[in-house]
């Protein structure tokens, strides 16, 4: 056997043992294919769409590589003829280029309209519930206005009902994802980003950060419980019946770096999350997305706060000199 073929299968029984190993620790459910929710059903179909459009020109490409490659190799006996000159040929350049742009025509088109869709509730026949998202290091916050309980790295929503997200930070930038039930989206200090998910059948799905914020990121996970609306209007019950208010003491200890455990409040200040937007920036994405979410008659959290903004030096993960001139 020479050296060169020996060294070729060297590496193979190499690659093919990595491969091994790394395969080895995937887990039998991907949680992304495995959608629970309409919002990560349409980001689902839009991967599968995009991968066989891909594969429409990745799998001819290499198979023609491939042939190319060994049916036109040189051999010691090959007498052709040596043609560095190519001809123009109308036919095949418009094949070459004209697939493609198709294809990318006809991804454009999926990626656009269900861009536009998934900035909608997924249910207009529900009407949706808030959920306040606060990421703070290295845990997450949730506050809910409508029932005016809070909790910590703990999820509670019913099922079959839009949640509209409202998402923002005191903290390092961040993403909230529940893979599960839809795509991440930033967590932001001084900005309100919006978010809809829905669960359409009970059980409990794993959020998580998937941005870097810091030296304990990777713990900051949270567990999403979905029950059906009677469940849900008890667990809320229980909550406000048996677990302490959150008072302004209460989170300033919360946000110092750290992580927490699972934590339930019966009652959360007044304005808190719209006096953490406020606090690094003008409000001004708070005020957009509380017009687009009035909410219910006699609920307090209508009146948001009015504090007035702080020096943007103050931002966390700032650079404090970058600010001074």
């Amino acid at each position: 056997m020479s050296g060169g073929k020996m060294l070729r299968q060297i590496h193979f029984w190499i690659l093919a043992a990595l491969t091994t190993v790394l395969l080895s620790g995937c887990g039998s459910e991907y949680l992304v294919l495995n959608p629970k929710g309409p919002v990560a059903e349409t980001q689902y179909n839009l991967i599968i769409i995009s991968t066989i459009l891909c594969a429409v020109i990745i799998v001819p490409v290499l198979a023609l590589t491939a042939f190319i490659v060994y049916r036109y190799r040189d051999k010691p006996d090959n007498k052709a003829p040596y043609k560095p000159e190519w001809a123009h040929n109308s036919v095949l350049e418009a094949i070459w280029w004209g697939i493609p742009v198709v294809i990318i025509a006809i991804l454009g088109y999926f990626t656009v309209r269900d861009t536009y869709v998934l900035k909608e509730s997924p249910n207009k026949e529900v009407a949706p519930m808030t959920v306040q998202v606060t990421a703070l290091d290295w845990k997450w916050m949730f506050t809910y206005p409508e029932q005016n309980i809070a909790t910590v790295n703990y999820l509670e929503i019913p099922v079959g009902v839009p949640v509209h997200f409202q998402i923002s930070a005191e903290a390092p930038m961040n993403s909230f994802w529940v893979p599960s039930l839809g795509g991440q989206v930033y967590a932001m200090a001084g900005m309100a980003t919006e978010l809809y998910l829905q669960a359409d059948e009970p059980g409990e799905f794993a959020g998580f950060s998937s941005n870097f914020s810091g030296e304990k990121f990777a713990h900051m996970q949270f567990k999403v419980v979905a029950k059906p609306q009677e469940e849900f209007n008890k667990w809320v019950s229980e909550v406000k019946g048996t677990s302490p208010a959150m008072t302004k003491e209460d989170y300033n200890e919360l946000k110092k770096p750290g992580l927490a455990e699972e934590k339930l409040y019966s009652a959360f200040p007044e304005g808190l999350f719209e006096e953490i937007v406020q606090k690094y920036g003008h409000g001004h994405d708070m005020d957009h997305v509380m017009q687009k979410q009035p909410a219910p008659t006699g609920d307090k959290s209508k009146e948001t706060s009015q504090l007035p903004p702080t020096d943007m030096s103050n931002m966390p993960g700032m650079d404090h000199s970058s600010m001074k001139h």
